[in-house]
């Protein structure tokens, strides 16, 4: 099968910066790419936690080939604005995103979400369901992420993996040893996410004091719980198609894919990726895009 992924794809921080623009939301700047184009379909992207639209380097330009391309850095993240110093929670970055996408011009849509995006998304299918927005959504591909599967965990606060797992994520801000060392951990093979690319998203994470903002932002854990009926319903009521699409060897969920398929919360399929651990779209790029794009 012809690669989708050329070899040279790398592109600095800087580089990435350039491709995109800050558009003004409410009272925040949003960093943002949109990749036009006269295309009839149109994919907007939401990045997961102490991450950026970093991640998605190396699948854009084949994507974008096939689709107007929104991808934005999330308030608190990337060349985004940061956030006060108070609680900014998953119905502000909600929020915001569907403002974005109004001031775009967007309509029907195909939402591509991970981990922390994932919540974003359900709370856009909440909305939708109660009418509370008139955004249209074609399909929904949820990524390696909590929000589609295992519902019952929101609940379980003694949830031992879960407390193992957010006391690496906090520690992740330490230092860029410590986040190296992790970020490595979270892929099945670490030679797949290089110290050049890990050195760049770092400074993202950095960028505008982010790394002393970005734990105001982590409270979002306590927020599953607290919108836990909100979520899983809007996931049972929705009729929008619903696709995942999992690395399979995630160390983060990879307990939690299995589950899911008994409680049989929504029905979705599932696209897996071998020997991919919790980022694909990084680790498999041509793998995933074959998962969007079918090929």
């Amino acid at each position: 099968m012809e690669s989708l992924i050329k070899d040279n794809t790398f592109i600095s921080s800087l580089d990435w910066r350039k491709k995109g623009s800050l558009i003004p939301v409410y009272n925040k700047n949003i960093f943002t790419i949109d990749t036009g184009g006269n295309h009839e379909n149109c994919i907007v992207i939401l990045h997961g936690y102490l991450s950026s639209s970093y991640d998605y380097y190396k699948v854009l330009p084949e994507l974008s080939k096939h689709y107007r391309v929104i991808v934005q850095d999330l308030i608190g993240f990337g060349f985004s604005d940061k956030p006060e110093k108070k609680y900014f929670t998953i119905i502000d970055q909600t929020d915001y995103v569907l403002e974005l996408w109004k001031i775009l011009g967007l309509n029907n849509v195909t939402i591509i979400s991970h981990g922390y995006g994932n919540l974003l998304t359900t709370e856009i299918l909440a909305r939708q369901n109660h009418l509370a927005t008139n955004i249209e959504i074609k399909k929904i591909f949820f990524c390696n992420g909590d929000a589609p599967v295992n519902h019952y965990n929101y609940l379980d606060i003694h949830n031992t993996f879960k407390d193992v797992d957010s006391e690496k994520m906090i520690s992740m801000l330490t230092s860029f040893g410590v986040y190296k060392k992790i970020m490595k951990d979270y892929f099945y093979d670490e030679t797949k996410i290089t110290d050049e690319e890990l050195t760049e998203m770092w400074v993202q994470l950095e960028n505008d004091n982010g790394r002393d903002i970005i734990n105001f932002i982590y409270h979002y854990v306590r927020e599953r719980k607290i919108f836990w009926n909100r979520w899983t319903t809007a996931l049972k009521e929705t009729e929008n198609s619903i696709e995942l699409i999992w690395g399979k060897e995630d160390k983060i969920t990879h307990d939690w894919l299995e589950s899911s398929k008994e409680e049989k919360t929504t029905n979705y399929e599932i696209c897996l990726i071998e020997k991919s651990g919790h980022f694909p779209m990084l680790e498999k790029p041509q793998e995933w895009l074959q998962c969007v794009l079918k090929k």
